[in-house]
């Protein structure tokens, strides 16, 4: 039996790692989910840790603390101006339950919570969006024409919303709090 054991093990330990898979990729950013990113930076990158804290990593910067429970979003090179606002509804950010906790020439990151039953102002999104959800919670989404939409997100779910919508939403089920990257 041992002999059987050792050579599992061997071949096991043979067998190639596969590469990590990024949880997004398309023409604006990759985004890798946590503990998935590759050591090496090779774009600007926003880190977001699911403590709810965000940091600006130019490429090339060599970092300075261990690896971290993160999402790491990678900033392509592919800049895409804001669409103007004809809607006659304010812009996404800032809004009531928003924070503001970093600026800088390539995004503004949010910290953002929704309070139940509270729906949020109309608004439109002009900018690209990652969102990194920190808790469980259903968001229900209506546009300007009544058309609703719940969906749910659990803890660490990250998803990309291209720019050009307008809604309000509203959190209808358990909690929510999200780092919401605005692209530039």
């Amino acid at each position: 039996m041992v002999p059987f054991l050792l050579l599992c093990a061997i071949f096991f330990q043979a067998t190639p790692q596969e590469p990590p898979k990024p949880a997004i990729d398309n023409d604006r950013v990759t985004v890798w989910g946590i503990g998935s990113a590759p050591a090496a930076r090779a774009y600007d990158t926003v880190e977001v840790s699911v403590a709810g804290t965000a940091q600006f990593w130019p490429s090339g910067k060599m970092w300075n603390h261990p690896p971290r429970f993160s999402i790491m979003i990678d900033l392509k090179d592919h800049p895409v101006a804001p669409i103007a606002n004809t809607t006659g509804y304010p812009l996404a950010f800032p809004r009531p339950g928003s924070k503001m906790i970093l600026e800088n020439d390539r995004v503004i990151v949010w910290d953002c919570t929704w309070t139940p039953g509270v729906a949020t102002p109309m608004h439109f999104h002009d900018k690209d969006v990652v969102v990194v959800f920190l808790d469980d919670g259903d968001l229900s989404s209506t546009t300007p024409d009544g058309q609703v939409t719940v969906n749910s997100f659990a803890r660490g779910a990250i998803r990309f919303n291209p720019r050009d919508r307008t809604h309000t939403e509203t959190l209808v089920r358990g909690k929510q709090r999200a780092i919401i990257t605005e692209l530039k």
